[in-house]
């Protein structure tokens, strides 16, 4: 079965679900009311919502066509309350669960990151361990998380979920800032291939040189009229 294309709010509520499930489970299903919260908290979340109910009820529709989520009904409860169904339907382990849902949650992070924002949802001995729930992640014929190519001056490849779609082609290519010193227009960003990286950088190091010799010679000049 391929992969779901979630939107933002479908996949906010997933990931909220997914992770009072891990963190807080006498707590869960969660009734509309704890789930819009939960939505909409301001800590662990990247970028931060603003949810109403008749958003996440739209989500939850959505989520629910997917077979990720559904209301469940308890014995003697008045309240409707919402359950994932995530780990049931790509079969994830506790550690892929919580690596998953920080990814969800925060978007593209690298293996120290989930490591260190994963510790309410289950306690990772080490990277290693982190490692191995990427690479499960990762398998198959429609994975769940992708690596990303490391961006300059980076020392750990980050990782990113596929729920909303491929991932962006700016995130998996190295960025150069195209930006004259003497522009006043907003700086660009524009991907570039490795092959021209170099050559570019170099340029571009080359031309900033020469301008900062220029306008410290002429700071010098200036300054000598007030002697």
């Amino acid at each position: 079965m391929p992969l779901p294309v979630l939107d933002p709010p479908s996949l906010r509520v997933l990931g909220a679900l997914l992770e009072k499930q891990m963190s807080t489970p006498e707590y869960y299903p969660l009734t509309l009311n704890a789930l819009v919260n939960a939505c909409n908290q301001s800590s662990n979340r990247d970028p931060v919502m603003a949810l109403d109910e008749a958003s996440v009820h739209t989500a939850l529709d959505a989520l629910r066509d997917e077979k990720l989520a559904w209301a469940v009904n308890a014995a003697g409860s008045r309240v409707t309350k919402y359950e994932h169904a995530i780990r049931e339907r790509f079969d994830l382990s506790e550690q892929e669960a919580a690596v998953l849902c920080e990814l969800i949650l925060r978007g593209p992070q690298t293996p120290g990151e989930l490591r260190s924002r994963t510790a309410r949802l289950y306690g990772f001995t080490d990277l290693s361990e982190v490692d191995a729930a990427l690479d499960c992640l990762m398998e198959g014929e429609d994975p769940l998380v992708v690596a990303l190519p490391k961006q300059p001056g980076s020392r750990e490849r980050r990782y990113e979920h596929l729920l909303g779609g491929q991932a962006d082609p700016r995130d998996t290519q190295p960025i150069r800032v195209v930006s004259d010193p003497r522009d006043t227009r907003p700086i660009s960003l524009t991907p570039i291939t490795r092959d021209s990286e170099v050559k570019e950088l170099r340029e571009d190091v080359a031309r900033l040189r020469g301008e900062v010799a220029a306008l410290a010679g002429a700071l010098e000049a200036f300054r000598k009229q007030f002697e």
